[in-house]
């Protein structure tokens, strides 16, 4: 099943001085439980993609469908997970979890027992009362999730959420989400620079052009592998990742020369 269609979608800002092309003639389909990286220059409008998906912006021209429905504003069925995690200090984990549900104004019984749920499955279960700065980077991320979680998205949108932690913490972590993320049945679209994370995740990896910036590539990734595909960390190890990361890698250093 389709969940997200990008039908022609341009985006133009304008300012009474000019028009600023951002992004032109973004054709993209994706489908129910897909894994989806977007890697691509800098500016060149990964995270605005994001916004028009979550119907945050109205594209210029074209249509954004989610489940077959054009998108005319910010839809409930989709979750968002940022760079920072964004929690209350003045807040213990379980309280900082159930913020969005308390937003959407939720039943807060269910919520709870959802809460408390995902927190001891993924292995926060003893930190429920804690408060977030007694938590490492990774745990906290892991908090971030779990409370997008909370409110049962279909789509979650995924904005860099591993780039302001250390490289070790940054590959344990990739590992975590990704197989929560599988476990839970999520589409998911994760904007990335780091172009291993985005290999690693994903079942397909869109490379964007600079600005006006397309779709330039959609490499569908695959390991031969007997026993399903291999953790995040272990596709790092395969040689079809190589193969992979030095085509893309390829294909962003032109983007620059040009």
């Amino acid at each position: 099943m389709t969940q997200i269609e990008l039908q022609d979608v341009s985006l133009h800002y304008f300012t009474p001085k000019e028009e600023t092309k951002a992004l032109q003639h973004i054709n993209l389909s994706i489908q129910e439980g897909e894994f989806i990286s977007i890697v691509g220059p800098s500016g060149c409008g990964k995270s605005t993609l994001l916004s028009l998906i979550s119907g945050m912006i109205i594209p210029t021209e074209g249509e954004v469908r989610l489940f077959g429905e054009k998108v005319k504003e910010p839809s409930k069925r989709i979750g968002y997970m940022l760079q920072h995690d964004h929690l209350f200090e003045w807040r213990d984990i379980l309280n900082n979890v159930l913020v969005g549900a308390e937003i959407r104004g939720m039943d807060r019984k269910e919520a709870k027992e959802r809460a408390l749920d995902l927190l001891h499955r993924y292995g926060l279960g003893e930190f429920v009362h804690h408060s977030p700065k007694q938590l490492s980077g990774g745990m906290r991320q892991r908090v971030a999730l779990i409370r997008t979680l909370v409110v049962m998205p279909e789509i979650l949108l995924l904005d860099e959420p591993f780039s302001a932690l250390d490289y070790q913490t940054r590959l344990n972590l990739s590992d975590e989400i990704s197989s929560i993320l599988r476990e839970q049945g999520k589409t998911a679209i994760l904007v990335t620079h780091d172009i291993s994370e985005a290999i690693s995740m994903a079942d397909r990896v869109i490379v964007m052009s600079r600005r006006p910036s397309t779709i330039q590539s959609d490499y569908r990734i695959e390991f031969a592998n007997e026993h399903g595909r291999p953790s995040p960390f272990h596709t790092r190890e395969t040689p079809e990742y190589h193969t992979y990361f030095n085509t893309i890698w390829r294909e962003l250093e032109e983007n620059v020369r040009t």
